[in-house]
């Protein structure tokens, strides 16, 4: 913890985990209703995925209640206990951390109300109550946890500068697709990920504008596609809807049902008439099944259903589709979308310079200014430009670098994008950095991949596996036995 002086507790029940906490039926298909009392020793306060309705002093604890009326899945139960502070954010929204890091997380989560307010126009108003942020300490695995009432962030969001904060509008985005509308089982993800992220990017467009939108669908693409070549293009878990006898979905997790599911979507979305035929018909989906659990032939029927009564033309292209293809097969999706370009215009050719400057070391012509107009997604992109032709050259790296100074940079994001570019290029000056980012952070978007890439490196394999033992402990279990498949221990 910041604080160093006090215990902290936190749960992580998704996917199958609730039942190491309570008796429960630990299924999505099953929906309940919960109210829960908790004491905490003074003074730790008690948070849960529920609504507070009140506290009462008992010696030298205090005893905190909460009530959940909505019916949820039982991996969205959720408790925290810790030396917490609280900043309102509005009426409805506040932020919890440590105390010594309130400040900072009031600061950058400060737009949670009008990100929320965008979510209820696009979808339909929020029934949660209230929709408060935890700041969880740099362990916790995931960017964020979609807790009803009390989502969990990682601390890497805290770039300072709120550049980040489209993991808020994904989790937001959660209080309809997959915590009201959830999926049955886990094989059925995608229907709690793929909408999830098809929301996102829709509020991410009415926050910051159709070019951020395309932006983020060009780099969820390219993680479709990074993770269906780590898994092998014929992986049956690389299908929209896996099969999962027998397999634990921790170890199936990917980003293939958010950014495949997201990429179906758009495609309908697209093929069907465009925003102003498909938001009606989206809304009458969270409408038709928010309370229940259900599956991908039920969110199919819906859909052909919808579009019989609403607008029969759309049918036989719906029927026309290769929905084996789509939801059951292997590999990238069978058709690719097209998205605007322009966007990414000015970043890809500020890489492909870099490129071409690499035949004569030309690197004098590169300045800070060249990326000081860059979004956080345009500076990924420049830097997945550059690790698409890796292994590059050391002074290349080296130029890079001492360019856009990188190595510090306080943006996890463009950190990792840049660690990912020179361990691909081997290019070992990096590495204090690299043993910085896995020792300071556990969330496995970043954890994972780095390990992964340093072990791959002639001269890492031994300090990857050197470096996540004397680390083990530090991450979450469910973090620590993802790497240990990743090096093979």
């Amino acid at each position: 913890t910041l604080g160093k002086s006090h215990p902290y507790l936190f749960t992580q029940c998704e996917e199958i985990h609730a039942r190491s906490l309570l008796p429960c039926q630990d299924s999505p298909s099953v929906k309940i209703s919960y109210s829960a009392s908790i004491r905490a020793p003074k003074p730790l306060t008690a948070l849960m995925s529920a609504l507070a309705t009140g506290s009462r002093d008992d010696g030298d604890s205090t005893v905190f209640s909460f009530e959940q009326q909505t019916t949820i899945p039982s991996y969205l139960i959720a408790l925290v206990v810790g030396n917490l502070a609280s900043a309102t954010i509005s009426d409805r929204c506040a932020v919890w951390s440590e105390p010594e890091n309130i400040d900072a997380c009031a600061w950058e989560f400060a737009e949670m109300e009008t990100i929320l307010q965008t979510a209820e126009d696009v979808v339909s108003p929020y029934l949660w109550g209230r929709y408060d942020l935890l700041v969880l300490p740099p362990s916790f695995p995931f960017g964020g946890m979609e807790n009803p009432c009390l989502t969990f962030v990682t601390p890497t969001l805290l770039a300072g500068d709120r550049s980040l904060t489209d993991v808020i509008a994904h989790e937001i985005a959660h209080s309809w697709s997959g915590n009201l509308v959830t999926a049955k089982n886990w094989e059925h993800f995608w229907l709690n990920e793929g909408w999830t992220t098809f929301f996102e990017r829709k509020i991410v467009g009415r926050l910051n504008g159709e070019d951020a939108r395309q932006l983020s669908c060009v780099i969820g693409e390219a993680d479709l596609v990074e993770s269906i070549q780590f898994y092998g293009k014929d992986s049956p878990l690389t299908a929209l809807v896996p099969k999962l006898d027998n397999v634990d979905p921790d170890d199936a997790y990917s980003t293939v049902p958010y950014d495949k599911g997201a990429h179906l979507l758009y495609y309908l979305e697209q093929a069907l008439g465009g925003p102003a035929v498909f938001e009606p018909y989206m809304r009458s989906y969270i409408k038709a099944f928010q309370g229940q659990s259900i599956s991908t032939y039920d969110w199919k029927n819906h859909l052909l259903s919808y579009f019989a009564d609403n607008d029969p033309a759309k049918l036989e292209l719906l029927d026309s589709m290769e929905w084996d293809k789509w939801l059951t097969a292997p590999g990238m999706p069978p058709v690719s979308n097209q998205y605007d370009g322009r966007p990414q215009e000015a970043c890809l050719a500020l890489a492909d310079r870099w490129l071409k400057a690499i035949d004569d070391s030309s690197y004098d012509q590169f300045s800070p200014a060249d990326i000081e107009g860059f979004s956080t997604m345009q500076r990924v992109i420049f830097l997945s430009r550059l690790a698409d032709n890796a292994p590059l050259q050391a002074d290349t790296l080296r130029a890079v670098d001492r360019t856009y100074q990188l190595t510090g940079y306080r943006n996890c994001e463009v950190r990792f994008g840049w660690l990912a570019l020179a361990l691909k290029s081997n290019y070992m000056a990096v590495v204090d950095a690299v043993i910085d980012m896995l020792s300071t952070q556990g969330r496995m978007k970043f954890t994972r991949p780095l390990y992964r890439l340093l072990h791959a490196c002639p001269d890492g394999r031994e300090l990857a596996v050197k470096t996540f033992l004397r680390l083990r402990d530090f991450y979450h279990p469910i973090c620590a036995r993802m790497v240990e498949k990743d090096l093979e221990l």
